[in-house]
Parts: C-alpha cells; sequence; structure tokens
C-alpha cells in the first residue's frame, strides 16, 4: 500500500494518511492535518488532510468528468459488475488490514470488526451481480401509433457522508449501488475514523476502477460536507450520521433540489412479552445496547418488559453484564470496549447525570470505567436504568452509547403505544413464543426493521432504513439501486405525418 500513508517522522508510530482525488493521493490545499486519537489508549496514532470546500471543487470535478467522459460512461453493465466483484475479492484479501485501521480509529472490538470486513465484500458481489440486471420496460399507453419505453439511468455525482461509528460497512451500504448503477462518487469519512476509508481507496483503484469514480476528501462538516452537499455538481447525497447533521444535509440539499438519502439516528424499543424465551430475550437485550458499546444508529436502547417478568429479566440482566469485560478491543475476550470519540464520552456521561436527575434508578453501572486497563481510554460501564418513565428525557433523546433504560408495561396495547412514543422510527424488537403476536406485531410498530425474536440482524439483502426522525429512503437490497437511478420515459411516432396542432378534435 506504498503512496497511501507514510510515517509522519522517523521513530513514531504516527501514519500519515493522505486524500484520494482523481486517481492520485494527496494533501490538502490547505497544506495541514488533523489528528486521531486510539479511544482505547487515549494516544494520536495517525493524521489526515485536513481539506476544505477547494478540496472538495476539486474532488466533485474529478468525479463529474470521469461520468461525463473517458472509461467509465464507456463501461457495459457486466463490465461495472466485475469490477465491483474484483473489488469484493480485494476487500476479503485485506480484511485484516482494514480491520485494525478500524479499531485503532474508533475502538470497537476487533472480532466485531474482523467479522464486518469479512461480510463486507458481499455488498460488492451482490451490487456486482445485479449490476446488469436493472432492465427497462416497454408499456402499452393509450396513444394510438406511440411506441414508449421506460430506461434507468445513473445520476451523477454522488456525495457519500458515512459515520465513525461502523465507517466503512455504512459507507458500501452506499458506494456499492451507487457504482453499480454507473455514478461516481465523492466520500466523506468521519473525522473521527476515516482510516479505513483512505486505505479502500486503493483497492478501489487496484480493481481496476477509472480515475476520478471514486474520491475521498477527508476533514470536518463546515469544511468539508457542508461544501459537498452544496455543490452544484452533486446530483445525489448519502448520509447517515445524527438527525441534527441529517437536517442540515437535508436543508442544503434542497436548495437545487439534490436527491437526498438519510440513515439517522434512532430510540428503537425492545420489547420482552412474559412468554419469551428469556435467556434468549437477555442475550438479545445485550446485543442490542451493549455490542459496540451502544454506538449504533439501531441499538435497542429502551427496554421495555412485561411488568409480571420485569424484576426477573433486570436480574439476568443485571447478572449477566457483571461478567462482561471492558478493556483492549484487540484481546479476543474483551466483550465492551471503549466509547469511539471524546464528545461521545462526554455525552454519555452527560445523559447518566439527566437520568438520575430525571429520578431513574441505576442498577449497573453509571460512570467512567475505573477497571485496570481502562484508564486512559474513553471507556464507560455499561448501564441500567430502571423505573424510568417513557416521557423522560431518557427514553426519548439518543444517547448512542451503552446505556439502557428499562419500562414496564401490562398489555400489548401498552407496549405498542410506548414503542411508538417516540420522535425516532428505525428499529424494533419482539421478543415473545406467540405465534400470532409474531405475525402481527410486526405490522403495528412505526419503524424501518422489526426484529422478532433476534436482534441486530441486517443482510446486504435486506432493505434497511427509518421512518419519521430515523430518516428517509431505503440502503441495502434490490430496490436500494433505484435510489441511484433516474428513470426516463421515450415516446417514438414511428411513423410520417402528424397532425396540424392548430386542428383540433
Amino acid at each position: 500500500m506504498s503512496g497511501l500513508t507514510d510515517k509522519l517522522k522517523e521513530g513514531t508510530h504516527v501514519e500519515r494518511f493522505h486524500m484520494h482525488i482523481g486517481g492520485a493521493s494527496v494533501e490538502a490545499a490547505s497544506g495541514e492535518w488533523f489528528d486521531s486519537m486510539n479511544p482505547a489508549t487515549g494516544e494520536i496514532w495517525a493524521q489526515f488532510p485536513k481539506a476544505d470546500a477547494r478540496d472538495v471543487n476539486l474532488a466533485v470535478k474529478a468525479a463529474h468528468r470521469a461520468f461525463e467522459d473517458g472509461a467509465w460512461p464507456r463501461l457495459s453493465a457486466s463490465a461495472r459488475g466485475l469490477l465491483l466483484h474484483r473489488l469484493g475479492e480485494l476487500i476479503a484479501e485485506n480484511a485484516e488490514r482494514l480491520a485494525d485501521l478500524e479499531v485503532r480509529d474508533n475502538g470497537k472490538l476487533r472480532v466485531e470488526m474482523l467479522g464486518q470486513m469479512k461480510y463486507l465484500p458481499q455488498w460488492f458481489y451482490y451490487y456486482g451481480g445485479l449490476a446488469d440486471k436493472v432492465e427497462g420496460a416497454v408499456t402499452p399507453i393509450d396513444k394510438p401509433g406511440i411506441f414508449h419505453y421506460i430506461s434507468y439511468e445513473p445520476l451523477g455525482v454522488v456525495a457519500a457522508i458515512a459515520p465513525w461509528n461502523s465507517p466503512l460497512l455504512l459507507a458500501a451500504w452506499k458506494i456499492a449501488p451507487a457504482l453499480a448503477a454507473g455514478n461516481t462518487i465523492v466520500v466523506k469519512p468521519s473525522e473521527f475514523s476515516s482510516a479505513s476509508t483512505v486505505y479502500f481507496a486503493e483497492l478501489v483503484a487496484q480493481a481496476g476502477f477509472p480515475p476520478g469514480v471514486f474520491n475521498v476528501v477527508t476533514g470536518f462538516g463546515l469544511d468539508v460536507g457542508e461544501p459537498l452537499v452544496k455543490h452544484p455538481r452533486v446530483a445525489k447525497v448519502a448520509f447517515t450520521g445524527s438527525e441534527s447533521g441529517g437536517r442540515s444535509v437535508y436543508l442544503n440539499a434542497a436548495t437545487d433540489f439534490k436527491r437526498v438519502s438519510l440513515e439517522l439516528g434512532g430510540k428503537s424499543a425492545n420489547i420482552v412479552f412474559a412468554d419469551a424465551a428469556l435467556d434468549d430475550a437477555v442475550k438479545g437485550i445485550v446485543s442490542g445496547i451493549f455490542a459496540a458499546t451502544g454506538q449504533t444508529c439501531m441499538a435497542g436502547s429502551r427496554l421495555l418488559v412485561q411488568r409480571e417478568v420485569h424484576d426477573e429479566v433486570v436480574a439476568r440482566l443485571v447478572d449477566f453484564m457483571k461478567t462482561a469485560k471492558l478493556g483492549d478491543p484487540l484481546d479476543k475476550s474483551t466483550n465492551v470496549g471503549p466509547v469511539s470519540t471524546p464528545p461521545q464520552l462526554a455525552k454519555v456521561l452527560h445523559y447518566i447525570d439527566v437520568a438520575r436527575s430525571e429520578g431513574a434508578t441505576c442498577v449497573l453501572g453509571g460512570e467512567r470505567s475505573r477497571r485496570p486497563g481502562c484508564e486512559k481510554g474513553l471507556f464507560v460501564e455499561p448501564t441500567i436504568f430502571t423505573g424510568v418513565r417513557n416521557d423522560m428525557r431518557i427514553a426519548q433523546e439518543e444517547v448512542f452509547g451503552p446505556l439502557l433504560v428499562v419500562i414496564p408495561f401490562d398489555t400489548e396495547e401498552e407496549a405498542v403505544a410506548i414503542a411508538n412514543d417516540t420522535p425516532y422510527g428505525l428499529a424494533a424488537g419482539v421478543w415473545t413464543r406467540d405465534l400470532e403476536r409474531a405475525l402481527t406485531l410486526p405490522k403495528r410498530l412505526k419503524a424501518g426493521t422489526v426484529w422478532v425474536n433476534a436482534y441486530r440482524v441486517v443482510s446486504y439483502m435486506a432493505p434497511f432504513g427509518g421512518v419519521k426522525a430515523s430518516g428517509l429512503g431505503r440502503e441495502n437490497g434490490i430496490r436500494a439501486i433505484y435510489e441511484y437511478l433516474e428513470s426516463k420515459s421515450v415516446f417514438i411516432n414511428p411513423k410520417p405525418g402528424i397532425a396540424n396542432p392548430f386542428v383540433l378534435g
């Protein structure tokens, strides 16, 4: 991977990564750099170019040139698919390196990140295979003698803005269908976790994609994200991030009517009924909120438990989490890693204070971790609050950390009402052995994804996205490619001799 990274200076372990614009590895026009901190150790381990609107303009222009002229628009859909398949193979070959970069950048468990990187190629195989399966249609219409058909065409330059929690996976949810559709891309990774994306850019080049088809610009939201969203030659913005970030993207993109898809936050309800298999439910609860240190948009951060099993579920959950090991995310025996960023650490600790001030009872955790090996990192003890009402801030506002609130309910009607009483609608979980409830309850829950007797299951084949403040549009699955295509309606009159336009009837 020469050319993409170099040592900052002899004798240090700090790496400098470069952006990727128009097929070249480049520094920022400003010549400035910003640091990335390893959240498990508190140490600076990498630097990235601090880009601004000048770099954004260069990247968008490169992407626009590649879309309009050169090898990319001349490739057949089948040829695009082969490139995506080759890219998937390169990801598989480099899964270890990509996982290591993400662990150092965002502190998530290596076992989780390696699992993600080994699964990631499937997105490129899937959309590579789908690239030449997008079919138009010849349609009958009510105009005699007129031949009509529908075709699908790429939009142009796509701006993909990814978050810090699963940076490359969530970027790939945008990259794979956008490239399969024939678009070109400018990616802005989070300033907190840019390493895997800039490394990935060289894999794209190795796979044989023409220069300018894939570009990466690193930096901060106001410096890079905003000018990228506002750039007149960007046709579509695909964003994953916070509700406030999504609102800003939506407003800025609206000024020149860009296409937008937004995958935002959630306050997802994980609902446990008295008839559930409680051992399975407890494991699903833990997976939903404490896996990935609660830093997932789909986190089951509101636990709704039927009152007759409330105390038993809480007791089992507390006992289970007392066995969890916090510490080095590179250690295979670690169960919970650090919070990924200093601002996020401050936010989680703030909401712990909010929960206490609202009268909730802390039955586990509730503080920054003081365990051996956690002193220098951004570690928070897995935290559970009971005695929570759904109108409390702690039940309505997204925390994005290892903080679970428990709310009792009596009836199914009450559970549905509580679950839906939130500004968000990304996901929900249901734990029950009642077949009728398993089949009927998902329809009543206002969420883009509902799991029954499972949680946090995703697939490249299954649509994912939210309703209400959790976003717009869907990623993954067959329909996602149409988020990056424009339909065109074509009317052909094959016969000469059209009617006089001044003679009607």
